[in-house]
């Protein structure tokens, strides 16, 4: 059986953007909380956050999230 996550680039655009956690998360209607939960792959977002984090970022979803893993 594979294992694979949901890994992501979303400090890497935040960092772009000069966004801090807490401006994102704003933005995206949540806490600051799951933006950091988001980035440490501790909280996978649903499909319409990633997409709302997608369009405050200015950046497809496929960019900022991805599958990593045996078969990723």
């Amino acid at each position: 059986m594979t294992k694979q996550r949901l890994g992501n680039r979303l400090r890497i655009a935040r960092a772009e953007k000069n966004f801090s956690q807490e401006d994102l998360a704003k933005l995206a209607g949540v806490s600051r909380q799951t933006i950091s939960s988001i980035e440490t792959c501790q909280y996978i977002p649903s499909a319409l956050l990633a997409f709302i984090i997608a369009q405050k970022l200015e950046k497809p979803v496929e960019e900022l999230f991805f599958l990593e893993g045996d078969d990723a």
